[in-house]
C-alpha cells in the first residue's frame, strides 16, 4: 500500500506529529525532542507519499524499509507510525514508561520497527544488509535510512558508505538530518564535516543536497532517486534542529531535554 498525500495534508499530518512529540516527552519528562523535530518532514514524506508499507501487515515481505539510525529520536518515528495506524495514537503517551513497547530508543517488536537501536552509527550498515537482501531474494522493496549529522562522526557510518558504493546498492537511499547540532554542540565545533556532500560523493554515493522542511523538494529528492542506478543515494537534507517550536529552535539544550509544563503550553500554542 502505498499513499499520496497531498501537500496541505502532509503540512497537517506534520503539525499533528509535531504536537505528539512535544507532548509525549513532556509526559515523560525525558527524550530528545529536538531531532525528533527536526526530521518531522522527511519521515512524514516518507510514509505518507513515498513508501510502500502497509499497517494492517506490517511484517508484509514487499514492504520498503524505514531504518531509524538516530534511535534517540524515536519520537518522530513513534508519531508517524501511529498516525499511519500502526497502533493507536493514545499509545505515544506511555512513551519510555515501564513495561511500554515505546521505549527511548525503538525496539523491534512495536509494530512498524524494523531495527532496535541504541549505540549510533549502526544503522546504515543494517540498512545495507537488507538492501542486499532484497538484491538476492529479488524483492522490489527500497530500503530508507535516516542518519543524524552528528552521527556521521562515527567510522562505522564510512565503512558501511563504502560497501554500499562497491556494491552498488541502488535500492538504498541514507538521508543525513543535517540540522548542525549534536548533543555538545554545533558539529562544525565538535567534529567538523565539511566538506560534508564532496565527503559522500568521493565514496561513490550519488549525492543530492535539498531542504528537508520543504515538502515540494524532498518528494522531488525522494522520486530522483528512485531513478538512479548502480549506485545509492544519499540525501543531505538541511533542517533546523527543534523545529516548529520558537525557543527549541537552533538551541542545543533541548537534544535531549524535553519541555516543562510551562513550556509545554508555549509549544502547543505555536503548533495550534
Amino acid at each position: 500500500m502505498s499513499t499520496e498525500k497531498s501537500i496541505p495534508e502532509l503540512q497537517e499530518i506534520a503539525r499533528k506529529i509535531r504536537r505528539n512529540i512535544v507532548t509525549m516527552v513532556a509526559k515523560a519528562a525525558s527524550g530528545h525532542p529536538g531531532g525528533s523535530l527536526s526530521a518531522v518532514e522527511i519521515v512524514t514524506t516518507l510514509y505518507f507519499r513515498i513508501m510502500n508499507h502497509n499497517p494492517a501487515n506490517p511484517e508484509w515481505s514487499d514492504r520498503d524499509r524505514f531504518i531509524l539510525s538516530k534511535g534517540h529520536c524515536s519520537p518522530v518515528l513513534y508519531s508517524v507510525l501511529a498516525e499511519c495506524g500502526y497502533f493507536p495514537v493514545e499509545e505515544l503517551m506511555t512513551f519510555r514508561r515501564i513495561n511500554s513497547r515505546l521505549q527511548g530508543h525503538t525496539h523491534m517488536g512495536l509494530p512498524g520497527v524494523e531495527m532496535s537501536a541504541g549505540s549510533l552509527g549502526q544503522g546504515l550498515s543494517f540498512a545495507v544488509g537488507c538492501a542486499l537482501a532484497g538484491r538476492v531474494d529479488k524483492k522490489p522493496y527500497r530500503v530508507y535510512t535516516l542518519l543524524g549529522d552528528g552521527e556521521c562522526e562515527e567510522g562505522q557510518v564510512w565503512e558501511a558508505a563504502m560497501a554500499a558504493a562497491h556494491f552498488k546498492v541502488d535500492n538504498l537511499v541514507a538521508v543525513v538530518d543535517r540540522n548542525g547540532l549534536q548533543i555538545d554542540g554545533w558539529t562544525k565545533d565538535v567534529m567538523n564535516l565539511e566538506p560534508f556532500p564532496d565527503k559522500w560523493r568521493a565514496y561513490g554515493w550519488h549525492t543530492v543536497e535539498t531542504d528537508g522542511h520543504d515538502f515540494n523538494l524532498l518528494i522531488d529528492a525522494f522520486e530522483h532517486a528512485q531513478a538512479v542506478k548502480r549506485q545509492p543515494t544519499v540525501i543531505i537534507a538541511r533542517t533546523v534542529k527543534g523545529k516548529g517550536v520558537s525557543y527549541m529552535e537552533h538551541n542545543v539544550d533541548f537534544h535531549g531535554k524535553p519541555p516543562n509544563q510551562a513550556q509545554l503550553e508555549i509549544a502547543l500554542k505555536e503548533l495550534a
